[in-house]
């Protein structure tokens, strides 16, 4: 009688778990789709398989300033990136960044800011992208980059194009890999047209930070349930 009665209620718990638990994965799931303010993660040119990178290493020509490169590497520290508002603003910690917003991307590991200016890139004479900044990451207006995509949101599995606001042009690969000290790095370069080769950038490894509020779209779908 009593493994009956179990078999009962484990025939009617069973279903209930089950429902709950994948309740909670949808949406976790679907607050995971965006990348958010505050959020920490490498950004990868799906074409040329390298991951927006930085370190102290200066130029040793144009600006002078810290370098950055594309690594192939899934696992280096110094390819972390995080989501920060433009120059003078602030962002709810979690939001959805929409498209079309303005973000900073601040290198976690030397506090300074993705850059660019009207400096030539050192291998292929387009224009130079650097990191800048002082110890806590305030630098200037060419820190500002525009997140150019075609959805509401900056999706985690789309690509996007990050467009330079003071210069109006898009951050790119080159093609083209550095000698010493850092060896086998691509270079990263602006360039004018969003159409060129080597424009997108792509979220992946990273911490995302979940937005506390559900978005719109997510209201009617959890209301349903």
């Amino acid at each position: 009688m009593f493994f009956h009665k179990f078999s009962l209620i484990s025939n009617y718990l069973l279903p209930l778990v089950l429902f709950i638990t994948l309740y909670v994965r949808s949406s976790e799931g679907s607050k995971a789709e965006y990348v958010t303010c505050g959020t920490i993660l490498k950004l990868i040119n799906p074409d040329l398989r390298l991951r927006l990178h930085s370190h102290d290493v200066k130029y040793g020509s144009g600006s002078g300033q810290q370098s950055v490169t594309g690594v192939d590497e899934s696992d280096d520290h110094n390819s972390h990136w995080a989501v920060r508002a433009a120059t003078g603003e602030t962002c709810k910690r979690g939001a959805p960044i929409k498209c079309n917003t303005v973000v900073r991307l601040q290198h976690v590991a030397t506090k300074k800011n993705l850059h660019s200016h009207y400096f030539t890139s050192p291998l292929s004479n387009n224009q130079e992208v650097s990191c800048y900044g002082d110890d806590n990451g305030e630098g200037d207006s060419g820190d500002n980059w525009t997140v150019v995509c075609n959805n509401d949101y900056w999706r985690r599995d789309t690509p996007v194009k990050l467009k330079h606001v003071d210069t109006a042009t898009y951050l790119a690969g080159s093609g083209r890999t550095f000698g010493r000290p850092i060896s086998g790095q691509g270079e990263i370069v602006g360039i004018n047209s969003q159409y060129g080769a080597y424009t997108d950038w792509q979220a992946k490894e990273g911490l995302f930070v979940h937005p506390s509020d559900p978005l719109p779209h997510q209201h009617a779908i959890h209301s349903e349930l």
